[in-house]
């Protein structure tokens, strides 16, 4: 439990500290810190879950971390609007699309004339369909700095951002919860098995489960019952194969990448226990 406690405040922290870096650092040191962040949490999780597991957790946890960051940086840039920003009666005076690329939306962008003087504004405002004509009089805030494109106050609300790049961390630190969840199951299988060895009932236990979902369990479009060896660690495969058999399946040796799969007929058998 502190491992993985520790791992999702390492996912958070990675995040919190790949987002402040962000506004300075190069897009080429930026994928290189996130590859970095990758592997070692790639090793954390593999600590805490099988290796598979934990790798498409890193991998997932990554993803979701970037893409967080970006919404964050949005939100960044409301924020610095509102509190830097000067609100600023302008004219639309031109606009502009993106190029045509298939079903792809097309962004417009604005130039903008300040009304009271006629003064251009720096930058285009952009908006993600077309809302305005040439000559509509507009209140929006203005960078004076010029760093972040002008935007309507409404257009400038960072909510929507923060609360969708806490969602994409959510999502991130759910992998890891799981990650360790699929461990902790590992764990307790390997417990049951021995106490099979001891002569009590686990291995027993781990046969009478792996009968029932052979006997109920729902198949896959192939005709296939699918089961994950990792939930049944006190199960050899010709033990599972020879279960199966008793039941009147076969266990299939081809294609399984990385689960057992059982039908009434198969490509190739598993050998089973006499």
């Amino acid at each position: 439990m502190a491992l993985a406690s520790g791992t999702g405040c390492y996912v958070l922290a990675a995040a919190c500290g790949m987002y402040a870096v962000s506004g300075g650092a190069s897009a080429f040191l930026q994928v290189c810190l996130w590859g970095l962040h990758g592997i070692v949490l790639a090793l954390l999780l593999r600590r805490l879950g099988p290796t598979g597991t934990a790798l498409g957790a890193a991998l997932l946890a990554v993803v979701v971390s970037a893409a967080a960051g970006y919404v964050a940086g949005l939100a960044r840039e409301d924020t610095a609007l509102r509190q830097r920003g000067e609100q600023v009666e302008v004219t639309v005076v031109a606009e502009r699309l993106d190029p045509a690329e298939g079903r792809k939306g097309r962004h417009s962008y604005y130039t903008l004339e300040r009304a009271e003087d006629g003064g251009t504004v720096p930058g285009e405002m952009e908006t993600t369909s077309d809302l305005y004509d040439v000559g509509r009089r507009l209140t929006v805030l203005v960078d004076p700095e010029g760093e972040v494109r002008p935007r309507t106050p409404g257009q400038a609300d960072p909510a929507a951002e923060l609360a969708g790049a806490s969602g994409l961390m959510l999502v991130a630190v759910s992998a890891v919860g799981r990650v360790a969840l699929r461990g902790r199951r590992r764990e307790g299988g390997g417990s049951a098995l021995a106490a099979g060895v001891a002569g009590q009932p686990g291995t027993a236990d781990q046969e009478a489960r792996l009968r029932e979902l052979l006997r109920t369990g729902p198949t896959d479009r192939r005709g296939y019952i699918r089961v994950h060896p990792e939930d049944y660690p006190g199960l050899t495969r010709q033990r599972a194969a020879r279960i199966a058999w008793e039941t009147g399946l076969r266990a299939e040796a081809f294609g399984n990448r990385g689960s057992w799969r059982f039908a009434e007929t198969v490509v190739e058998e598993v050998p089973h226990e006499p």
